[in-house]
């Protein structure tokens, strides 16, 4: 595929596809997912994995950038679209929409292929549902090179557009794994180094406990923290003291604080 369509009508099947991967049922039917910018679009072609479609409006189109990404996508044979701003408007859902999108394919890796060994830390969050923090947590997964981040029960989707956005691109260089707790809790049996979670009923420091390696970083979700059953399933379990008012914190924080902690 060498030419480049164009399309400027808000009803193209192109566009109407595209803006309903917005939606989670779209996604899970289809495996692909949407991305915004050319930021995280190179990130996505210098990890290899070129869009499926392209779109870009007309001031981004002499970027040297993006012109890479436009061969890499159509050497994967995928479609390379330049469209008018109403169109990346209707897509991205925004009034002023980054100049380049693309539509991805969905990558998961599978529980019993993470190879603990390959990284000296990893993640696995509970029932995380903000894809703010989840898009964080792996974005900091990735400059801290953590092995992975593992998903465990009904948390939010990591490949919503809220959730890619905040990764900035690590969505592509950071495994991804689900597993149900009772899937998780087999495959922790087996984890070679600790697992190390937060507490508020813990009473040593964070950064006074020892992690073996590879330390598995372990985080509940957002309001009630780690259930009791995966509570019961850490080797090590600390606190992050408060020395203000504020009596918690943000979730990606605090993963970030004890990623960091178990990489020391």
């Amino acid at each position: 595929m060498t030419d480049t369509r164009t399309i400027t009508s808000l009803t193209n099947p192109t566009v109407k596809a595209a803006r309903a991967l917005h939606m989670r049922k779209e996604r899970e039917e289809t495996g692909l997912f949407l991305a915004e910018g050319l930021k995280i679009v190179t990130e996505a072609v210098e990890l290899g994995q070129a869009p499926r479609i392209l779109m870009y409006g007309r001031d981004a189109a002499n970027h040297p950038v993006l012109q890479k990404a436009i061969a890499a996508t159509r050497a994967a044979q995928g479609e390379v679209i330049e469209v008018s701003r109403d169109v990346l408007e209707k897509v991205a859902k925004r009034d002023n929409p980054q100049a380049v999108l693309g539509v991805f394919e969905q990558r998961f890796t599978l529980l019993n292929q993470l190879e603990p060994h390959a990284a000296s830390s990893w993640v696995a969050l509970e029932q995380v549902r903000d894809p703010g923090n989840l898009g964080t947590i792996v974005r900091t997964s990735d400059a801290a090179g953590c092995g992975g981040v593992i998903l465990v029960g009904e948390c939010c989707d990591p490949f919503s557009v809220e959730a890619v956005r905040a990764t900035m691109g690590s969505i592509f260089a950071v495994p991804i794994a689900r597993a149900t707790t009772a899937e998780f809790l087999a495959f922790r049996i087996a984890w070679p180094g600790c697992v190390a979670g937060t507490l508020l009923t813990a009473t040593t420091d964070y950064k006074a406990a020892h992690y073996t390696r590879p330390t598995l970083v372990l985080m509940g979700n957002e309001q009630q923290g780690l259930s009791p059953e995966l509570a019961a399933a850490c080797d090590v379990t600390v606190k992050i003291p408060m020395r203000g008012r504020a009596d918690s914190l943000n979730l990606a924080v605090a993963t970030g604080i004890m990623i960091y902690a178990a990489t020391a």
